[in-house]
């Protein structure tokens, strides 16, 4: 019998809903607030999380209604992956697409939620809503996660 889990023997467009769902590891980098250099197209990620991220917890306010609630949020699918390139390198859907394993502090490989914390790579208690802060003022932001 094989210990291989799911993620190790299936493609991310062979995953069932409830697969997909959970290799997210809940760090809430997607839903930071990334601003584009107009010129180089580089990409810069902020400490502003959008208005539905819950800043103590990392977790979407409105997980079912987010794309009703925010027009322009990306509901993430194996079609569109490989064109956001704004997607964290530490993010399980690319690491996997792109053949790589997944971190130890990933919850499907630790067990628990802690350990993204403890490993630096969730933005809980490290955001502010962008209710709080004016548009103007995001080049202020700029973090590197």
């Amino acid at each position: 019998m094989s210990n291989k889990k799911f993620w190790e023997t299936k493609k991310l467009t062979e995953m069932n809903d409830d697969e997909w769902e959970s290799l997210c590891d809940g760090c809430g980098k997607c839903c930071v607030i990334k601003l584009e250099d107009y010129d180089n197209k580089e990409i810069f990620y902020t400490n502003v999380s959008c208005k539905l991220l819950c800043e103590s917890s990392a977790q979407c306010k409105d997980y079912i209604n987010r794309k009703k609630i925010v027009p322009d949020c990306i509901i993430l699918s194996t079609s569109n992956l490989k064109e956001l390139k704004w997607m964290p390198d530490t993010c399980a859907y690319k690491l996997l697409d792109e053949g790589k394993e997944l971190p130890n502090w990933h919850p499907l490989i630790s067990g628990n939620d802690d350990e993204i914390v403890k490993s630096g790579n969730s933005v809980k208690n490290r955001v502010t809503n962008e209710s709080k802060i004016k548009v103007k003022h995001l080049p202020n932001h700029i973090f590197n996660w």
